[in-house]
């Protein structure tokens, strides 16, 4: 799943995979064919990819967690891996695991006490803030943020910027699925690793979009 030489591995229900090179067309296809695309839900225009087959298919989603885990040795290692919340948590912890490395919950508004960090970011409509707490990354710790869908980048930004205002150092982005067409991998360009980041992409994608 390293960026040198990789190349199209399968495709499934309208995703591609761009980083399953790794593991070969067979389990890259099995993969992709687990996520389902819900069109106008839970409103019109929105294509709902539901990642809850993937979830619950071990093998599967193993194979996720180990291309994930190439991202972060093509990063050249990491500390700890950070998730956005909430379905990050659900893909970072068990990478985090896979690694041997702790994992780092961020955090919408409000969850958790203070002494907090804090970033806030536009959406379509208004704004949203995320939190970490201070104090829980130890100064220069390379850091791999994790998250489910790459879309137009605002949220793995502001991902990044919380893990940089906390003292880390962002060596990559990864995400289960890429959202292409919305600009999210050129919002990122120039973060160190976010090219590599992307399990599958959905070409051509307009529209809002949703994934549990």
């Amino acid at each position: 799943m390293t960026a040198p030489g990789h190349v199209p591995a399968g495709e499934a229900g309208g995703l591609r995979a761009v980083h399953l090179a790794g593991l070969g067309p067979e389990r890259a296809s099995r993969v992709l064919e687990l996520v389902r695309a819900v069109p106008d839900y839970p409103g019109p225009g929105i294509v709902f990819r539901d990642i809850t087959g993937l979830l619950a298919d071990g093998d599967a989603f193993g194979h996720v967690v180990e291309a994930l885990g190439d991202v972060a040795r093509a990063a050249g290692g990491v500390d700890l891996v950070a998730g956005m919340e909430a379905r990050g948590f659900l893909i970072g912890a068990p990478l985090a695991t896979h690694l041997g490395v702790g994992f780092v919950p961020l955090r919408k508004a409000g969850k958790l006490p203070p002494p907090t960090d804090t970033v806030t970011y536009d959406l379509e409509y208004g704004t949203a803030t995320i939190e970490l707490r201070s104090g829980t990354l130890p100064p220069g710790a390379r850091v791999l943020v994790v998250d489910d869908v790459l879309a137009t980048g605002g949220t793995a930004a502001a991902g990044a910027e919380l893990v940089e205002r906390g003292g880390g150092v962002v060596v990559g982005l990864a995400f289960l699925l890429e959202l292409e067409g919305l600009g999210g991998r050129g919002r990122l360009a120039g973060r160190a690793g976010a090219a590599r980041g992307a399990v599958g992409a959905e070409g051509g994608a307009s529209g809002r979009r949703g994934c549990s």
